[in-house]
């Protein structure tokens, strides 16, 4: 199946999901990331939840996040360079929706992406190999491409993978992918 048909068709089965719904998946998404080996690192990447698109509720990993005294790291998109910088959240970061309904920091403390440990990828599709499709505009596999090696790439969907989905040179693996019934795990990392 095609990227953009892919697309069309998770858009689709997003709006078919009630926001009780929603919330029960994002919160089961949310323990089983618990149970992830993943939590001696010091530096984490989340996507701040668009509703609109009914995305996964990322309140609660938040949550837990803040709770393990971790440090968050949120993004801000530039449309023109398809670059994101990076921040720092805290108590003092004021988040405001850009023109397209992301939720981003104003401003902050920036940190490099280099620090960054762990990456939570927001996602519409993936296979089984750990291939993605997202909106279609790059941000994420142009800054995972960034990462350092050891960094973590972990999806996360409310749905079962595709079989397979053909991939460009440009775009970068998941590691993990955690859905409300399963954690899969798509390569070995070798550090």
């Amino acid at each position: 199946m095609l990227k953009k048909d892919l697309r069309k068709k998770y858009k689709e089965l997003r709006q078919g999901l009630t926001p009780e719904v929603i919330e029960d998946k994002s919160l089961a998404i949310a323990n089983r990331l618990l149970l992830l080996d993943i939590w001696d690192k010091t530096y984490y990447h989340l996507f701040l939840t668009i509703e609109e698109h009914k995305e996964i509720d990322t309140e609660f990993i938040l949550q837990i996040l803040a709770g393990k005294d971790k440090e968050i790291v949120v993004s801000k998109c530039d449309f023109l360079t398809v670059e994101m910088t990076h921040y720092l959240l805290t108590d003092n970061t004021k988040i405001k929706k850009n023109q397209y309904g992301i939720p981003e920091p104003v401003d902050g403390i920036e940190v490099p992406v280099s620090k960054i440990d762990v990456v939570f990828v927001p996602l519409l599709a993936y296979d089984l190999d750990g291939n993605r499709v997202g909106y279609g505009k790059g941000f994420y596999d142009k800054f995972l491409s960034k990462c350092k090696p050891e960094a973590l790439k972990i999806g996360l969907s409310f749905f079962e993978p595709e079989d397979k989905i053909t991939s460009s040179p440009n775009d970068v693996r998941l590691d993990y992918c955690v859905t409300p019934s399963a954690t899969i795990r798509f390569q070995e990392k070798s550090f």
